[in-house]
């Protein structure tokens, strides 16, 4: 049946000794994995367990984790991954909301679950089921079964739960693997992203289902990520642009062997004519993706000839995404309009957990309303232009922060920007700029080259500049909602630049 239990049996039938997870000084292959995960099914339904029934994890990145999530979806539970920096208070709005049987931590995270009233089990519990004999399971998981909720980052409002099936995840997976072939059984892939996250779910399920061999971080560091895809010959990674930013600046990068890498994809910024060119020197073509967690990943990846010469556009869709372009009244918009993307894949989320008016807000006739602006141009290809809810209405008039963001971005020594909407009592809004550089800049220059590229309205009457890195988010984009919370109110107070 088209299950991810199916999958990893597969491979770990014809191909029981390939590497399936490395951690650097630790690593299982296929057959290993299986067999533990299934060692932790039967562990958790003798503990009473029962098809459907909610296990949270709440822990940094390790093998245990992925044996953990394998062996829940074995068990016919349902995973809640629980990102490992939220406090007690964000932790118990989400256990509240899936009310879980068990919550396996950490050691760093144990204490947070003291005062929450659910068991919680040390980590360590899968850690002793590493070995032993293969159990016998009966328990028979069906495509359709829920396996996991992912939530939101909840930045602006409560968090949701995006429950995904076994369907769902192996047709994101399959519909990937016929539109590209860069990758088999064996290659060799990064993954950055924290388990807890979306990214971090799909691409373990996604390389795994596959049959990679896939390579994880605890931590990214720009030296120690270089050092990995030259030591071990990566294939493929993706990441946000400040990845491949961070790494080709690094002095090693210009005599590093990088001629095993097949594909590289980036996310949650525009790529830029620059970084492109930098990576293309060696060889790479950075694939700029559009997607978010309610339609499985990534619903769109550019097709490699075309992000030579146009890095910043996101692709067609693919063999069975479906992507379009709507105005507010639901509306097919012709190329060249911008308007609300909407997704429609076999990838795409089951529902919202516990939440049908925002799965009913969401999934219509089968399309996932992203809440993103975007347009396709005459060849169908997707740009990316800004969250609905990023949008600044000054005199009436709207401004994307990401345009705005993308021209500041430009400008000598900006290592980080961020875009605002400032309280402004002649416009009611007004573009504020947030600004990490350790250089000094000249604000009147900046100004001069923002007046050069965007149209009066949308050039900030506020900058702020700020010495340290700003905040981001588990999945390593900058967080408006921090910087907002810290500048926006002081708008009154700031000096206007113009």
């Amino acid at each position: 049946m088209q299950t991810i239990n199916d999958a990893i049996h597969w491979w770990a039938r014809v191909s029981p000794d390939t590497v399936a997870l490395d951690f650097g000084d630790d690593r299982i292959t296929y057959r290993e994995y299986r067999d533990w995960a299934e060692r932790i099914a039967s562990d958790l339904l003798k503990r009473g367990l029962a098809p459907g029934e909610r296990v949270a994890i709440c822990a940094g990145n390790s093998l245990e984790y992925c044996a953990l999530i394998l062996g829940i979806i074995r068990a016919g539970g349902i995973a809640v991954t629980l990102n490992m920096r939220y406090t007690e208070s964000e932790l118990s709005e989400i256990l509240e909301d899936t009310t879980p049987s068990f919550v396996f931590a950490d050691a760093e995270r144990l204490k947070k679950f003291d005062d929450l009233p659910v068991e919680c089990l040390s980590l360590n519990v899968a850690t002793q089921l590493r070995d032993g004999a293969r159990p016998h399971i009966s328990h028979t998981p069906r495509p359709d079964d829920r396996v996991i909720i992912v939530s939101t980052s909840g930045s602006t409002a409560k968090p949701k739960g995006v429950v995904f099936s076994h369907r769902s995840v192996t047709g994101y997976v399959a519909t990937n693997q016929i539109e590209d072939r860069s990758l088999s059984s064996g290659s060799r892939v990064v993954v950055p992203a924290p388990l807890s996250t979306g990214a971090g779910f799909v691409q373990l399920m996604h390389y795994t289902i596959q049959g990679c061999t896939l390579f994880f971080l605890k931590a990214f560091e720009p030296k120690t990520f270089l050092d990995l895809l030259v030591e071990k010959r990566i294939n493929a990674f993706g990441g946000v642009p400040i990845f491949f930013e961070a790494v080709s600046t690094l002095p090693e990068f210009e005599q590093a062997d990088l001629s095993s890498i097949r594909i590289a994809t980036c996310g949650g910024a525009p790529v830029t004519r620059a970084l492109q060119d930098r990576w293309m020197k060696k060889g790479i073509v950075i694939r700029q993706i559009y997607g978010q967690t309610e339609c499985g990943g990534n619903c769109t990846v550019m097709p490699e000839h075309l992000a030579r010469t146009q890095p910043e556009k996101c692709g067609l869709g693919g063999l069975f995404n479906e992507l379009a372009i709507i105005d507010e009244n639901g509306n097919c918009l012709p190329p060249g309009e911008v308007g609300q993307i909407i997704i429609r894949g076999p990838g795409n989320m089951v529902e919202y957990w516990n939440n049908p008016e925002a799965t009913a807000a969401t999934l219509k006739d089968g399309w996932i309303h992203s809440g993103d602006l975007g347009k396709l141009d005459e060849d169908g290809l997707l740009t990316f232009v800004d969250r609905m809810k990023d949008i600044i209405i000054s005199g009436g008039l709207n401004i994307s922060a990401a345009e705005v963001e993308r021209v500041i971005a430009t400008y000598p020594d900006v290592e980080e920007v961020l875009v605002i909407a400032a309280r402004d009592e002649k416009f009611g809004e007004t573009p504020m700029a947030v600004i990490h550089t350790r250089a000094k800049l000249d604000i009147s220059d900046l100004i001069d080259h923002c007046n050069g590229q965007l149209a009066d309205y949308k050039v900030p009457r506020y900058v702020v500049i700020e010495d340290q890195p700003m905040p981001r988010t588990a999945t390593g984009k900058l967080s408006k909602p921090a910087m907002r919370d810290k500048h926006a109110p002081s708008a009154a107070h700031l000096e206007r630049v113009r």
